[in-house]
């Protein structure tokens, strides 16, 4: 009967763990593992051998792992010879390889084991392998074990092995060699037979025991940490699981338990499957009746559904703003963003992209007719939906195509959810009619479409000729039609979209419009000569195709000088604004051609190359004046091209500064082109790019070795250019940018620093100390001395009395007035012939000597202002200097206020209160409640400097000629005004009512901005606006996601013949919140208003209806999908406001000192279900916040400089406070329901969504959490977390199950 179980295996028998035995104490029981084995194998083969070996690992004289390991490659290359044998192992195999007792303490003898294990199963040879760590020796024992039982089964069934290259071979060796049995042997015939039925009957048994170990948990743990930390080495298994995928149809037939190999591979579909799923307790045992799903949001149909993609709306409404350039293409954000979020809504492709687009359409739609001001911005609205997103989907699907491959004619998913999506949206009528301004296009693409139809139908083959246009033939066209066009030129569709249902609209709808005229650029490609009516026709209609481009930027190139100036004003027309379907290929090109305008010696300027620089003057002049017309820098911005354009410029304003004017110049502003011209336009241009004027206050440090504001400067320009280039060399980066910009936007090749360009370098610094400090004076011999000289004589020329003395700027003050009149002649020799940077050196002296004359009455008002247009009028770039003094001087408070009274200084009269009410009534409108700054009857002052600045400003004519000027105005006296304790804004607005008034609604629209600089209680009544308007219910609250959204967030039209209210409170906060000085008061607000909102949805919950009526209160799960929203409407705008800095400060100080503070009203409930959604709103929105940020997996390099360099520190200081708090060394005063629901959840989101986050921890702190999850019975998510803890966390999940 003994025997008759060692036959078995030997797995019977209760041997209990005896200390200090083979498997936990000295090295005796490695050597008699070895020393069985190898008689085993198969000297001494026999039963009573079996059974002793099997009685030794049950009472663990000899450890499981290592006596299993001995065998495996003795006993499976002898599988055929000694089938007994086989039998026997894989009894062994099925008894102690998932067996709970295989834990061994740590020591000597366990190093020995590991080493040993290593050794039998040759894991450095096959798999490269040369840890010690017993952990990571028992997951590649598992890992050899199964890919040998793998291997054998296939050889058994005839099938070639699906042993990789390189590996050990374990083919049977057939030949009679019969175990030892002790007992009398039948005949050898019976035998034979006999044997063979053993052999078939293992084959069953060894698939029995692969589906046995698959099924486990602790297998499928120890093969995920494998595919999860050593891709590499399970590449061996997925080879071999394909051959299983393969074979499986013959497999099936052939073994009788074949059904088990659909089973086994499903298991390990589940070892691959990283993403977390919870099982049905998850997190929240209040909250169970969620079900499984690890998506709220996903759980939402019909009204609250288009409220998860909050973030589109709220980015694309932002990234309109054209008072903030961004350095990173909005291409790669939105790329990452629309990744982000179907990650996070779990969504389908179809219903991601088709959430991308309607935000897109509802951002035309809110300002479809745009007010009339300085800048547009409907321009920058179409670009964003018909280029941007359209570029932005393509480089989605060019990553799923380079992962996946391209089969044939196959539509990969990716790209069958976007034609999907764009089919959806012919059901939205109401977002898809077109502003005024491009009806002609959009009926345009539908004609095309409808000759297209016709002659399909009509049987044309011909594709040519079913490009012709046929003026004949007419169709209503609205923005789906300019959709599918820009992504048929971008090749994400082909024409077959021409034939959808209800694409065509039938012509008999179109009444009035126009038949389509000849484009010109068809009479350009045919070669005629570009003349004035050409020119301007060619400037006013977009390119449709990148050979007329092509043709057009060769001339840039090579043509005569005139034909040079003909095409960049050409580029930089409409083709660069409104060339939606080969914008990209533009804004390459305009970009190109500003660098490729001067010679490569351009950084330094000696006399020979002077005639090179004079000789591009006019094709420089035409770029930079268009460059800097309407949207262009916005959109050049959009592509993330500021970096680059600023590196383009910095040559132009270093050689051409350095050129004196001739000596009769006078003005610039007449319209000749000058050095002085080209100086001045390129340097306003450069200037626009960062916010150089910004006063100091907004430089200063917030005690975390960074500024208040991350605003761009020159220096990060610069840096952003050089990381371009250096991650460049790479061909993924060279990929990246080729999908954002197209092939004609090559790399820059060289570094570019500041140090290059000596004169810009040094304005640059005197800017900066200007800022700083106040100027120090000069002593007379100083050569600045001597041309500020010369400008004040120039400038005060025309006076008529006592003016500014040139002498008086002397060294024991940085400027005096004198009584001594200067002459008025208008002689040459009295205008300074000195270069534009030795100009500009000077200005701010100037200015210091005329302001404090005007201070101290020795210069009138009038003079001052005549003065500053003439300094202006000389040298456009003067504006800068003037700018930039003025601001520091209005911020440091020393310059009394002076009556705007119609007598010394403008009067903004009547309209002071009535822009005044207008803002109030806006704002009322939204729910924020100001005091009036203005009472009647009180004179309106204003700063000196600000009076000055603003008087400066009303003398410019609008003409488009001067839109560099502007550009650099109207951002200018805003930052002004905003950095003055003084209410300015009003007055400033009211002025330049009074001088264009048709700009009313665009003035007030500035205003409105002003109270949120200096009142944090309007900030904080805004932001409660925005998350009421967001979430607001019907009175009953029967039906609590009706009636809100996004609509009542941001608004669907802000413009209605005029500005249109109520105004969308989300509206407001976009276009006001980088004026909140205080961003971390903003954090905090917002973060109440988070828990606020969760503790009302709670009470909701709770006791909406009579408490007898469950079916009368607000389903949980529904009010928990609502605080999911909630967070993720937060996350949004705070992100917009504060950046990395603020999400930074969220993670490390602010979420934590809350949950540390003592309970008060915010973090009190009426019971548990107020807890735990408190805790669940705060874990969703500090995730939302960080992922937004950061996201799961970005690779782009321009993504890593800007975003994710503070990741690693942030997420870990996070992650050792909660560890710190679990494991008891830091006591918390918030509720424990909201502790345990907020770690458990943000754990189960970073686990299921970010699991890269978690490579960053510290070993020491995964273990703390997963020790305190544990405690909360959440056995599976402290596992999932410890499994993505990287390599470091491998030998803890193993000493975990064993």
């Amino acid at each position: 009967r003994g025997r008759h179980r060692g036959d078995r295996g030997g797995c019977s028998g209760s041997g209990a763990r005896r200390p200090g035995a083979a498997g936990d104490g000295g090295g005796e029981g490695a050597d008699l593992a070895r020393i069985l084995v190898s008689n085993l194998c198969f000297a001494h083969n026999s039963p009573s051998l079996w059974k002793l070996l099997g009685q030794a690992v049950v009472s663990r004289l000899l450890c499981p792992l290592h006596v299993l390991a001995l065998l495996t490659p003795r006993v499976l290359p002898q599988r055929r010879a000694q089938p007994e044998a086989y039998r026997l192992y894989l009894e062994l195999l099925k008894c102690h390889v998932t067996s709970s007792l295989l834990s061994m303490e740590a020591g000597p003898n366990r190093d020995k084991i590991g080493k040993s294990i290593a050794e039998a199963l040759q894991l450095s040879k096959v798999y490269g392998f040369s840890g010690t760590e017993f952990g990571h020796v028992v997951i590649m024992f598992v890992l050899a074990v199964v890919s040998k039982l793998i291997d054998s089964i296939f050889e058994d069934c005839g099938f070639p092995s699906a042993m990789v290259e390189g590996q050990e071979s374990v083919n049977a060796i057939d030949g009679p060699q019969p175990m030892d049995l002790d007992v009398k042997m039948g005949s050898t015939e019976n035998q034979n037979e006999h044997r063979e039925q053993l052999r078939r009957k293992n084959t069953l048994i060894a698939l029995d025991v692969l589906h046995m170990m698959t099924a486990d948990r602790k297998i499928q743990s120890f093969l995920r940490l494998i595919f999860l930390n050593m891709p590499e080495r399970f590449s061996s298994l997925r080879q071999r699981l394909s051959s299983i995928e393969a074979q499986k149809v013959s497999l099936e037939t052939l073994l009788p338990s074949g059904h088990k190999i659909n089973e086994l591979l499903i298991n390990f579909w589940r070892v691959c499957k990283t993403d977390y799923q919870p099982n049905n307790k998850h997190i929240l045992g209040v909250l169970g009746n969620m079900g499984s799903g690890g998506s709220l949001l996903g759980q939402l149909t019909g009204a609250g559904r288009p409220a998860c993609w909050i973030i589109f709306d709220i980015y694309v409404e932002n990234a309109i703003d054209g008072r903030h350039l961004s350095v990173i293409s909005a291409i790669r954000i939105i790329k990452e963003m629309t990744k982000t979020m179907q990650v996070l809504n779990e969504a389908s492709w179809q219903e991601t992209f088709k959430a991308l687009w309607i935000s897109a359409l509802r951002l035309v739609q809110r300002a479809r007719e745009p007010l009339e001001g300085p800048i547009p911005h409907l321009d920058a609205r179409l670009c964003m939906l018909l280029a941007l997103i359209p570029l932005s989907v393509a480089a989605i699907l060019q990553e799923e195509s380079d992962m996946l491959g391209a089969e044939g004619n196959k539509i990969l998913p990716q790209r069958q959810g976007l034609i999907s999506s764009l089919q959806d949206l012919i059901q939205y009528s109401g977002l898809l009619v077109p502003p005024s301004s491009v009806v002609n296009a959009a009926n345009a693409a539908a004609s095309k479409a409808a000759i297209f139809k016709a002659n399909y139908e009509a049987g044309v083959g011909n594709s040519s000729m079913m490009d012709q246009t046929d003026s004949s033939m007419k169709a209503a066209g609205n923005m789906l039609h300019l959709i599918i066009e820009a992504c048929i030129s971008r090749k994400l569709i082909d024409t077959s979209a021409y034939l959808w249902p209800g694409y065509v609209v039938p012509s008999g709808t179109l009444k009035d419009t126009a038949l389509p005229q000849e484009s010109p650029w068809l009479n350009f490609m045919k070669g005629s000569r570009l003349s004035g009516p050409l020119i301007d026709a060619l400037v006013a209609s977009p390119a449709s195709s990148v050979a007329e481009l092509d043709k057009l930027y060769s001339i840039a190139l090579n043509g005569s000088e005139e034909e040079k100036t003909a095409a960049a004003k050409i580029l930089c027309g409409a083709s660069l604004v409104r060339g939606w379907n080969i914008q990209e290929h533009v804004v390459g090109m305009v970009v190109k051609l500003l660098s490729a305008s001067l010679p490569s010696d351009s950084a330094t300027s000696t006399p020979g190359s002077m005639s090179n620089y004079l000789a591009h003057m006019s094709t420089l002049n035409e770029i930079l004046l268009g460059v800097s017309y309407g949207d262009a820098i916005h959109i050049l911005s959009l592509y993330g091209m500021v970096p680059d354009v600023a590196v383009a410029l910095m040559p132009i304003c270093e050689a051409f500064g350095s050129i004196p004017p001739p000596p009769n110049h006078k003005s610039t502003i007449l319209g000749e082109i000058s050095v002085y011209t080209v100086f001045s336009c390129a340097f306003l241009c450069l200037l626009r790019l960062w916010k150089f004027y910004r006063p100091p206050q907004e430089y200063c440090l917030a005690g975390r070795g960074g500024s208040v504001k991350l605003e761009l400067t020159l220096d990060y320009l610069l840096l952003m250019h050089n990381n371009h280039i250096e991650f460049s060399n790479s061909s993924a980066s060279n990929r990246d940018s080729c999908n954002d910009m197209g092939s004609v936007n090559e790399v820059p090749a060289q570094l570019i620093y500041i140090d290059s360009f000596p004169k810009l370098r040094a304005w640059y610094f005197q800017n900066q100390a200007c800022i700083a400090s106040p100027l120090s004076g000069l002593c007379n011999k100083n050569p600045v001395h001597q041309v500020a000289n010369k400008i004040l004589n120039m400038i005060c020329r025309k006076m008529n009395k006592g003016v500014v003395s040139s002498s008086t700027l002397s060294s024991t003050s940085s400027s005096s007035v004198s009584g001594s009149s200067v002459s008025a002649s208008d002689d040459p020799c009295q205008r300074p012939a000195v270069s534009g940077w030795e100009f500009l050196e000077a200005v701010p002296f100037v200015l210091e000597a005329v302001l404090t004359a005007c201070a101290h009455g020795q210069l009138s008002s009038r003079d001052l202002t005549t003065s500053l247009r003439d300094l202006v009028d000389f040298l456009p770039a003067s504006l800068a200097a003037i700018v930039s003094y003025f601001s520091a001087e209005i911020t440091r408070g020393i310059w009394k206020p002076v009556p705007m009274n119609g007598i010394e200084w403008p009067s903004p009269g009547a309209s002071l209160h009535s822009i005044e009410a207008e803002v109030k009534e806006i704002l009322a409108s939204a729910g924020v409640q100001i005091n009036s700054c203005y009472p009647r009857g009180v004179p309106p002052m204003l700063p000196l400097p600000m009076a000055a600045l603003v008087s400066l400003t009303i003398t410019f004519k609008l003409d488009r000629s001067l839109e560099y000027i502007q550009g650099v105005i109207g951002q200018a006296l805003e930052n002004c005004a905003g950095g003055s304790s003084w209410p300015s804004m009003p007055i400033i607005g009211a002025l330049w009512t009074q001088k264009v008034r048709r700009w009313h609604d665009f003035i007030v629209l500035s205003c409105m901005r002003s109270p949120f600089g200096r009142d944090k209680d309007a900030v904080a009544q805004l932001i409660q606006s925005c998350f009421s308007s967001f979430l607001q219910s019907s009175s009953s609250g029967s039906d609590i996601i009706a009636n809100r959204g996004v609509g009542a967030l941001l608004g669907d039209s802000i413009t209605n013949q005029g500005l249109r209210l109520p105004m969308a409170p989300g509206f407001i906060y976009l276009r006001t919140c980088r004026t909140f000085h205080d961003t971390y008061f903003v954090s905090e607000v917002i973060l109440k208003q988070v828990i606020e909102w969760a503790h009302k949805l709670a009470n909701g919950w709770c006791f909406n209806g009579p408490p007898q009526l469950k079916s009368g209160r607000t389903p949980l799960s529904c009010a928990a999908s609502m605080v999911q929203q909630v967070a993720l409407l937060g996350g949004g705008l705070l992100c917009i406001a504060g950046g990395p800095l603020v999400v930074q400060v969220l993670y490390e100080e602010t979420l934590p000192t809350l949950l540390l503070s003592a309970r008060d009203q915010s973090l009190k409930g009426p019971g548990p279900v107020s807890s735990t959604l408190q805790g669940y709103a705060m874990a969703n929105m500090l995730f939302y916040c960080g992922s937004l940020l950061w996201g799961a997996d970005r690779t782009s390099p321009v993504m890593k400089l800007s975003f994710l360099s503070r990741r690693p520190r942030v997420v870990r200081t996070h992650m050792d406070f909660i560890a710190g708090v679990l494991d008891g060394h830091i006591l918390l005063g918030c509720d424990p329901g909201t502790w345990k629901a907020y770690v458990s959840q943000f754990m189960f989101l970073v686990v299921k969504f970010v699991p890269s986050w978690l490579r960053d921890i510290k070993l020491d702190t995964l273990k703390k959490i997963a020790a305190g999850l544990r405690s909360w019975h959440e056995h599976d998510l402290a596992l999932s977390l410890l499994e993505r803890g990287g390599p470091q966390a491998i030998s803890v999940v193993v000493e975990t199950f064993l």
